[in-house]
């Protein structure tokens, strides 16, 4: 997001400290499905409005259109529609109380639209904004842009004295108007998050699918002076050269996905809570990691079996309850609980080969069917082929090296060879029967 980077410069950090929506619920991550194009959350400016005891009867007044707004969702800011279709305004005086750090310096982001049908020209809304009784502008929105286009203003404050940022609007014309107000610390940058663990961290906010309220944009852990990002916490490294990521604590954030396998980049990790989530999917063999000392991945939907590699780790507390793992467990995983740690494995789909859960059946190993079995089942097979292959040589050996021409063309030539036989008996028999007629009847000359 911009919000006036160009003048504010590239070593500074906007730390949200209040982004209000005026005259609406409170709407964006979090609150509604009405989310912009960074995910910003609105908050209900109510809380934070002084309600004056001299306002007169009509007090602070509601104004809300189905009206398009022009200049909505432009950039580089992306300033959502919704936050211009609501505004509050008043027949005396507006006024909020920012909580601020004195410490630090503050960008203040003005939001405003005529949304007022009765306002039809310049000079008919004209306020002064101040703050800390310090008056930074006057404004008539309509002179600066007409009626139902979006209009922002911006002003840096410094130097304050007090834990209080207060704002006015006080009319000059008519009455003072406000539909979004945003306050940002201006923090020095400083170290940033070493560039593997950032590809990590971005990996996870994405197989996690962590939501939009919990402000997981930008650098993990800096500023170093804040927790950056919900849920996680941060140190230095060894060289104090750049910042590490040493804890993840999203326990029962709603998640739905799966652990990133990119979570073995995070080389510092001490503490990972992830429990009494919807989690899917198996346990990377990145939570192997030497640093890692807790682990609880307890009531997800957790399935597969239990990397060995876990056993790499320095775990002390292994919390695995109530998901879906099956297998065997390693035994030096197990052995954590042996060796004063704590280890919990119980309500799983099919965990077992360790005391305290059932024996794994024949040929199982870790992960379902064992090195073993699997071999064991190979050679069956080919042992029970090789019985078949034998028996069909054997039968057809049995049966005779002609039974190859399939009966048919053996019978066929041995008709063909009886009929030539035949016929020579008979011709033989034809001669023969020829000869003996001649000898028994001479021929008779007739005289001359």
């Amino acid at each position: 997001m911009s919000y006036d980077s160009s003048s504010l410069g590239t070593n500074v950090l906007l730390v949200n400290y209040g982004r209000l929506t005026c005259g609406s619920n409170s709407l964006g991550s979090g609150f509604s499905n009405d989310t912009d194009k960074f995910g910003r959350a609105w908050q209900s400016d109510e809380e934070f409005r002084v309600e004056d005891s001299i306002l007169n009867s009509e007090g602070v007044r509601v104004l809300v259109t189905s009206n398009k707004i022009l200049g909505t969702n432009q950039g580089p800011n992306y300033f959502p529609m919704q936050l211009y279709q609501t505004a509050v305004t008043a027949n005396r005086v507006l006024e909020y109380d920012l909580p601020v750090d004195a410490k630090l310096d503050y960008l203040v982001w003005f939001h405003f639209a005529e949304i007022d049908m009765s306002v039809s020209g310049i000079g008919q809304r004209v306020f002064d904004i101040l703050i800390n009784q310090r008056n930074v502008s006057r404004v008539d929105i309509y002179k600066q842009v007409g009626s139902f286009v979006a209009f922002s203003w911006h002003y840096t404050v410094k130097n304050l004295n007090s834990t209080l940022l207060n704002v006015k609007l006080i009319p000059v014309v008519g009455h003072p108007l406000i539909s979004g107000l945003e306050n940002y610390a201006l923090v020095p940058k400083d170290l940033s998050t070493v560039p593997d663990q950032v590809l990590a961290m971005r990996a996870l906010k994405e197989s996690l699918r962590v939501p939009d309220r919990m402000g997981w944009n930008g650098d993990p852990c800096a500023p170093s002076d804040w927790d950056a990002w919900e849920g996680v916490t941060c140190r230095t490294n060894k060289e104090k050269s750049a910042l590490i990521v040493s804890q993840i604590d999203l326990g029962s954030q709603g998640l739905k996905g799966h652990i990133s396998e990119q979570i073995g980049l995070l080389t510092n990790l001490v503490s990972l809570n992830l429990s009494s989530n919807s989690l899917e999917g198996t346990l990377p063999s990145g939570l192997g990691q030497k640093s890692l000392v807790h682990l609880d991945l307890s009531s997800n939907q957790l399935s597969g079996a239990i990397p060995e590699i876990l056993a790499s780790s320095s775990l002390q507390l292994v919390l695995l309850n109530n998901n879906q793992l099956e297998g065997r467990v390693p035994e030096k995983v197990y052995s954590i609980g042996v060796h004063g740690g704590a280890i919990d494995l119980t309500s799983n789909k099919g965990l077992c080969g360790v005391p305290s859960l059932p024996p794994c059946p024949l040929f199982w190993g870790k992960g379902g069917l064992s090195t073993g079995g699997k071999i064991a089942i190979g050679l069956s097979c080919v042992i029970l082929l090789s019985v078949v292959v034998l028996m069909v040589y054997i039968f057809c050996i049995r049966k005779g090296g002609n039974d190859y021409d399939f009966g048919l063309p053996h019978d066929l030539m041995s008709l063909a060879a009886k009929r030539n036989r035949y016929q020579r008996q008979k011709s033989m028999m034809l001669v023969e029967m020829e000869t003996q007629n001649v000898n028994r009847f001479p021929t008779t000359l007739n005289p001359l």
